[in-house]
């Protein structure tokens, strides 16, 4: 490649999306992106469920095509011969309409990293990627996390409102497990702010990977394990921030890792699901602690 790409950009119908993305690649294209063409508007269509749901939808009404081939941008025909050939290999007429931009050459590593920036989750946690100077002052309280393969970095809203109440309300010297730990930052998180004991658990052998990575990296201990293993005895606080649909079939088992009085916190649902995941957890007394962004994070004390 020469550096000089060009990005193609069209609507086609949602059913003749993946007709349209062979022939595209077939005739030369670098790569085809496919978004939904009603994205935030009130066509905006959802196709993905919850593990054990099916999806809303198998794809959406309208696709949009962001498409980048290499050639010279200052040529006004550059791209007409690739989009002409793809619409023949898909049986289609070519698009009436079509945008077409420059793609200038970036450092998308320096603009990866600029998305995240460190998270002042408050005055005693701060969450910071390790490309970013940490100063004496901060070098306490920082936890260093880079993003990876496994979910939670403290930008997401269900992951900040589970480190906000660590802050402001876990007692320390408890016992604390973190189901679904992910990169491990709430179970990293709660030893840094006085837990005596941390058990991280996972279903993803990636995700226990990370967490002991990350734990290794802010110098603290863990007990790391998988949830096929035996259930650890239970703690005093147990925190699950995962989705909707988990926290209910999972709500005999997440209760009984909690000791009597024991603080549950839940997270990883919308607000208009609080309802039917509250009245799934028969042993705790479940209220709403925050909503963030249309999301919801639950707290309940387990009954006697």
């Amino acid at each position: 490649m020469n550096g000089a790409w060009i990005e193609l950009e069209f609507i086609v119908d949602g059913e003749r999306v993946d007709a349209w993305s062979d022939a595209l690649l077939a005739a030369g294209a670098l790569s085809v992106q496919v978004e939904d063409a009603d994205a935030d508007g009130e066509l905006e269509q959802p196709i993905f469920g919850e593990p054990g749901e099916p999806p809303p939808a198998t794809g959406w009404q309208r696709s949009r095509l962001r498409v980048l081939l290499e050639g010279d941008p200052e040529d006004p025909l550059a791209g007409v011969a690739l989009l002409a050939q793809a619409a023949d290999i898909a049986g289609e007429p070519v698009p009436a309409r079509s945008q077409r931009r420059a793609i200038a050459e970036r450092d998308w590593v320096g603009e990866t990293q600029a998305q995240f920036a460190p998270i002042e989750v408050g005055p005693r946690l701060r969450i910071s990627p390790s490309w970013h100077r940490v100063g004496d002052a901060d070098r306490r309280r920082t936890i260093v996390l880079d993003p990876g393969l496994a979910f939670g970095t403290g930008s997401h809203p269900t992951t900040r409102m589970c480190l906000r109440w660590l802050e402001r309300a876990m007692p320390a010297g408890m016992r604390v497990i973190d189901y679904g730990c992910g990169s491990g930052i709430l179970a990293i998180a709660s030893a840094r702010l006085g837990a005596r004991e941390v058990v991280a658990i996972d279903i993803d052998e990636q995700a226990l990977a990370s967490t002991a990575d990350n734990a290794a990296a802010n110098h603290v201990e863990l007990e790391i394990r998988s949830s096929r293993e035996p259930a650890p005895p239970p703690a005093d606080i147990v925190l699950a921030n995962i989705l909707a649909n988990p926290l209910k079939l999972l709500a005999p088992m997440l209760e009984n890792l909690l000791v009597p009085g024991g603080t549950i916190l839940l997270a990883g649902l919308l607000d208009r699901q609080v309802d039917e995941v509250a009245a799934c957890y028969t042993r705790c007394r479940i209220e709403v602690d925050q909503v963030d962004e249309g999301w919801a994070c639950l707290r309940g004390i387990r009954q006697a």
